[in-house]
């Protein structure tokens, strides 16, 4: 082989290399986005230690989140940037949930390396007795009833997709129904998971009762509060942290959300931190007067899909595009259309698409629980907001104006391709 023919082998060879380990980043960075807490089984787990540092020096750059990785798991320290969205959160979870998951994990933190179900609600319970203030904001927990039973369930099976537990024998429904003697399950305790549960800037622990914050909004903030140096330059970098933050872990970032000086800096920056992001995490940017969004062509780096598979995807997917359709000139068009009018849009839409609805959803009145369920994942994904006279649509709602779509038996389907000339499979 001539040196030029060596020259363009050895380049070809490098530049394959650079296209694996950009791939192999990109997916360490989009497994982390999804599971901040990751365990050392997880598939991207090898992917994050092996690019450990340039992770590390990435998510501290773009986001200021730490990151921490060892043999058994990673961390990601992700603290949100709006603390008031409540559209966040643990599905299903209400707050007697979340503070049983505050109580489990104060247990586990003392127990042995192994636990049983039901040792754990004991000593939930005894630790829930102990505190006063639970007492005084009327919470209660007694293992009494199948809901209490079925709700520290709920939250041993969050410690179980978080690998905070793992499964060694036994049946968690056995226990919501409190049939016999082996009505139980026994565990394994991760104590690293458990050690990075709370990712918080100072522990809640750590301020004398007499200085504690009151009120939920203050403890919120209390946790997240970073130092920001008193800086032109700290000042900016905390606000590019901010922004990265929320087009990396929310569906869109409205200019019209952002106070003053996040605006002014939003408006002239959007675009080269958009393209960095982008680049790192395998983002397309849809840049809008309204502001920007990070889409995801693959629609994996989501917690709620859309379009996506399943009845309430797709009764979802209805009323967005009955909110997007209505005319400019219709005066509810300009407010809130109330939610009886979705639930009614939804009513006649069962009598077209039913057929291919999952049962209960076609059962009279199922009609209520859908457009519950459809507003909320329209919620969660910035495509509406909701106020007392009901639903309002917000600008990114628009991509889904779509029309009336076409059903047709897939027997004329593959007449009309027959007959073009197309192929079907």
């Amino acid at each position: 082989m001539s040196d030029q023919g060596a020259d363009r082998a050895s380049r070809g060879l490098r530049e394959r290399q650079q296209r694996v380990e950009r791939d192999e980043f990109r997916a360490a960075v989009r497994g982390l986005l999804m599971a901040p807490l990751m365990s050392s089984g997880h598939e991207d787990f090898t992917a994050v230690r092996r690019h450990a540092d340039p992770l590390r020096e990435w998510f501290a750059r773009e986001t200021g989140w730490i990151l921490h990785v060892d043999r058994e798991g990673a961390r990601l320290y992700k603290r949100p940037a709006d603390l008031d969205d409540a559209t966040r959160g643990l599905r299903g979870y209400g707050r007697g949930r979340y503070v049983l998951l505050c109580l489990a994990c104060a247990v586990l933190e003392r127990a042995d390396p192994q636990i049983t179900l039901r040792m754990l609600g004991e000593r939930v319970l005894t630790l829930a007795a102990a505190e006063p203030v639970l007492a005084a904001l009327d919470f209660t927990f007694t293992l009494g009833s199948q809901s209490e039973r079925r709700d520290l369930v709920a939250v041993c099976r969050t410690l179980l997709e978080l690998d905070v537990l793992q499964r060694v024998a036994g049946d968690e429904e056995l226990f919501v129904q409190a049939t016999g003697d082996h009505a139980d399950a026994l565990y394994d305790v991760h104590r690293g998971a458990l050690a990075g549960m709370l990712a918080a800037v100072r522990g809640p622990s750590t301020w004398p009762p007499e200085d504690a914050p009151a009120t939920l909004e203050q403890r919120l903030h209390a946790l997240v509060d970073e130092h920001v140096a008193d800086s032109e330059e700290g000042r900016r970098t905390a606000l590019r942290h901010s922004i990265a933050r929320r087009l990396l872990d929310d569906p869109v970032v409205y200019v019209e959300s952002l106070d003053p000086q996040a605006r002014a800096y939003f408006v002239n920056q959007r675009g080269t931190m958009a393209a960095r992001l982008c680049e790192a995490a395998g983002l397309v940017p849809e840049q809008r007067a309204e502001g920007l969004a990070l889409t995801d062509e693959t629609g994996s780096l989501t917690d709620v899909a859309m379009p996506a598979e399943g009845t309430d995807a797709h009764v979802t997917l209805l009323v967005a595009e009955y909110l997007a359709r209505r005319p400019a000139g219709d005066e509810a068009a300009r407010g809130a259309v109330p939610v009886p009018d979705i639930t009614d849009f939804l009513r006649r839409s069962g009598e077209r698409f039913g057929r291919y609805w999952r049962k209960s959803a076609r059962e009279p009145g199922a009609e209520h629980e859908l457009a519950a369920i459809a507003i909320e994942r329209l919620e969660k994904l910035q495509l509406v907001g909701r106020d007392s006279d009901g639903v309002r649509s917000r600008p990114a709602l628009a991509r889904f104006s779509l029309g009336e779509a076409e059903i047709e038996p897939v027997g004329n389907a593959r007449r009309a391709q027959a007959e073009l000339g197309l192929d079907m499979p």
